[in-house]
């Protein structure tokens, strides 16, 4: 059984003042040798999806904007279209790679970070948040919120 470090969206559009602080703890982790397997996703926005058309989200949209700001030499890159990273590329990944724990770090804490946590939990994986390695772009008030909400939701073990 193996242990699989998932980085969620730590892509250049989302670093701001609150993640940019981030970004060289989750490289360590990345590089800590800790997880059997790491992997990143990558958030996609174009000019037909729903958060461009309602949300007026322009976001993402650029292959600069979509940048990991990460080394991702040798690891997995799951592109997405959702919040949420859990699709069938990625349960076929975690089924062939015969994970049995998944613990997630990256950005946004309230969207993209919470979605994939609840959505593994759901169907049901074993799923850890790294509060310390997720951060909010709007600030630590929110992160810590959105971190208090899903110990509620997930189990206080879901959440280290």
């Amino acid at each position: 059984m193996s242990k699989l470090l998932l980085v969620i969206d730590v892509q250049r559009n989302f670093i701001n003042e609150y993640t940019v602080k981030k970004l060289e703890d989750i490289q360590s982790l990345v590089d800590s040798g800790k997880y059997d397997i790491v992997a990143f996703t990558r958030f996609i926005n174009d000019e037909n999806s729903i958060w461009y058309n309602k949300l007026n989200y322009k976001g993402c949209m650029t292959k600069e904007q979509q940048e990991i700001m990460l080394n991702t030499d040798d690891y997995k890159i799951f592109d997405k279209k959702t919040y949420t990273a859990v699709n069938e590329e990625l349960r076929k990944y975690i089924s062939d790679n015969n994970i049995n724990q998944i613990y997630i770090c990256g950005f946004d804490t309230d969207a993209c970070v919470q979605k994939t946590a609840l959505d593994l939990f759901e169907q049901g994986y074993n799923v850890c948040i790294l509060k310390n390695y997720c951060m909010c772009g709007q600030g630590e008030e929110l992160h810590k919120e959105v971190i208090k909400n899903l110990k509620r939701l997930i189990g206080n073990d879901g959440v280290r």
